[in-house]
């Protein structure tokens, strides 16, 4: 059955002034944690919360997280259940949804804000991989132009809603794949995306680890087969993901 297409009103300028929270789901990223978080503290100091969800890190995540930060929620692991926990408690009228390996171009914040208010629902950015191999602009050039082909974003590309639209699709999937692709599709159903050409940094790290070339064909492969029907958890046991 398909999805009812809902009817969202869009928030004005003023609903979304100070009104934005940024959800980050983390695992054992002590490392750059502390990097991460204090290169938001501009946006903090604009009024935008940060709200940290750790998914039971073993290292010490959350510790270094919890000075940085509005508030660290912990929770059971799965992105989209983390950011689920984040977006419930969260107060902004606007969500926004940044990986810990992603960084927001300066003024992200306004281009987030202009996109809602001009009509928008939800939207995503233009994403640039960096540390990576070579050929990664060649694989992020292909990841912008798909998005924008056929309105569907990645977790990558920090993904932003409002508080309405994300209501509405139900939230993320609590699955272990996915997760992005089959929220983007939800949000889809309620309006195009505002496809941001602001760029944010992502990590190249598994692309450098698998190699280009190989990560590339395991994302088509897992897709194929999600699009297919393949559970999520038996694609996410061939990605190499092992619950705890």
């Amino acid at each position: 059955m398909k999805r009812a297409r809902a009817i969202v009103p869009s928030p004005t300028a003023a609903d979304l002034v100070g009104g934005l929270s940024i959800v980050m789901p983390v695992l054992d990223e002590a490392a750059g944690i502390v990097a991460r978080l204090q290169s938001l503290r501009p946006l903090r100091r604009q009024g935008v919360e940060l709200i940290v969800v750790d998914g039971g890190s073993q290292d010490d995540t959350v510790s270094l997280a919890e000075p940085l930060a509005d508030r660290v929620v912990t929770t059971d692991r799965g992105r989209g259940r983390q950011m689920n926990a984040g977006a419930v408690c969260a107060r902004g009228n606007a969500l926004l949804f940044l990986h810990a390996d992603t960084v927001l171009p300066p003024d992200a914040m306004s281009a987030v804000r202009q996109a809602l208010a001009g009509g928008a629902a939800w939207g995503r950015f233009d994403v640039r991989i960096v540390d990576g191999p070579a050929g990664v602009a060649v694989v992020a050039w292909a990841m912008n132009l798909r998005s924008r082909i056929t309105g569907i974003a990645t977790g990558d590309q920090a993904m932003f809603c409002t508080r309405e639209a994300f209501s509405a699709a139900g939230g993320f999937p609590e699955i272990a794949l996915m997760e992005d692709i089959v929220l983007s599709q939800r949000l889809r159903a309620i309006s195009r995306p505002a496809c941001l050409r602001q760029r944010v940094e992502t990590s190249g790290r598994r692309w450098a680890h698998h190699g280009l070339v190989r990560t590339v064909l395991t994302m088509w492969w897992l897709r194929l087969h999600f699009w297919l029907g393949a559970s999520p958890d038996a694609l996410a046991r061939a990605y190499g993901y092992t619950p705890r």
